[in-house]
């Protein structure tokens, strides 16, 4: 297998630099931000503080932005922190050191939270089970195996099963794409690669443009990427889709099946692997006061005019219990530690809020 080259750690290097696309993809909106404190803080003793683990201008932001707007009514003078560094950790840090009292708030995503912890240089500041307060999953998006319609036609690979059944019976020939080392792409697929026990190469790229033109090109044979990268070539017929990686069908792209619903003997039921967003607070908060917050963000995410930008964004609201998002984190960091040491045994189905 092409990532035998290394321990696991260490192939995980690019792990939140995974989400680079998401910083980069959406102007920023203008939104009231309350003047920064000598301590980098910017809500004022009785507001509530967002921290936004990346830059400004990108679909983290966006998100922010949005949901900033859509609760003022209920949280007064909230405020918008960007602490960018560590590919995500130092806003997440910062987070993790404040005090259990709902004024400061983490918009976190897989890759601040989950990837970041098997990144190079280890370790982070925090730990992401035990220094959190899970409060919602916010939103979604799945990524998609996709390759061209050559590729198709030269693999003979119109379905998962197709490309398993090649991969099966020609060990090591297959590559796919990815936007680079550590990604949601690459999890998704290990994950293929060991419940279907195939070997199948990958060509981490440094984001999607570059992976979607060699997979265009048949520089390899095919690519995991996300749907807001690939959805419009998949509509013009420039790409062929096999299969999206969330439980759920993709509402960008109704009519291709998920992983999941492969034939059974695949092995494949149950991956739900995708780039996640979620608010959490620093650990010891009050039940009260989680479940406050988690009403107040759900109701937020509930709103049409909200829903209508996430569409835009190509993000899929995903509103959860606090319990549930738990679950979410304590399972991904499962699955990566599994992969980390090899254990594919170990790597157990991903939960996903109904």
């Amino acid at each position: 297998m092409d990532l035998s080259l290394a321990p696991r750690r260490r192939l995980l290097v690019g792990a939140a630099a995974a989400s680079v696309m998401w910083s980069a993809v959406a102007p920023a909106r203008a939104i009231r931000v309350a003047a920064a404190a000598p301590d980098g803080t910017t809500a004022p003793s009785d507001g509530v503080r967002l921290v936004v683990p990346f830059p400004p201008g990108g679909v983290i932001d966006a998100l922010a932005q949005l949901l900033a707007a859509q609760v003022g009514a209920q949280l007064p003078k909230v405020a918008i922190d960007y602490v960018d560094g560590q590919r995500g950790g130092a806003g997440a840090a910062r987070v993790a050191r404040a005090a259990p009292d709902g004024r400061t708030l983490l918009i976190g995503s897989v890759a601040s939270q989950v990837m970041n912890r098997w990144s190079e240089p280890p370790p982070l500041a925090f730990d992401p089970v035990r220094d959190f307060t899970p409060i919602t999953l916010l939103a979604r998006a799945a990524n998609v195996i996709v390759l061209s319609p050559a590729s198709a036609q030269r693999l003979g690979v119109r379905s998962v099963s197709d490309l398993v059944g090649f991969a099966r019976h020609r060990p090591g020939r297959l590559s796919y794409a990815t936007i680079g080392i550590g990604s949601v792409g690459q999890l998704a697929g290990e994950l293929l690669e060991q419940r279907c026990g195939v070997e199948i190469a990958h060509r981490p790229y440094t984001g999607a443009s570059p992976a979607l033109a060699a997979v265009l090109a048949d520089e390899v044979d095919f690519a995991i990427l996300s749907v807001a990268a690939c959805a419009d070539d998949i509509r013009a017929g420039r790409l062929h889709a096999l299969a999206t990686t969330l439980l759920r069908r993709s509402p960008e792209l109704p009519a291709v099946p998920t992983l999941d619903e492969s034939p059974p003997p695949l092995g494949l039921a149950g991956i739900d692997v995708g780039f996640w967003l979620a608010l959490f607070g620093p650990a010891g908060m009050a039940r009260e006061q989680v479940a406050r917050l988690n009403a107040v963000f759900v109701a937020a995410l509930a709103s049409a005019p909200l829903r209508r930008e996430l569409a835009k964004l190509k993000l899929e609201p995903a509103p959860s219990t606090p319990e549930q998002l738990g679950a979410l984190v304590r399972t991904d960091c499962q699955r990566l530690r599994a992969l980390d040491h090899g254990g594919a045994e170990r790597v157990s189905s991903a939960y996903s809020p109904r």
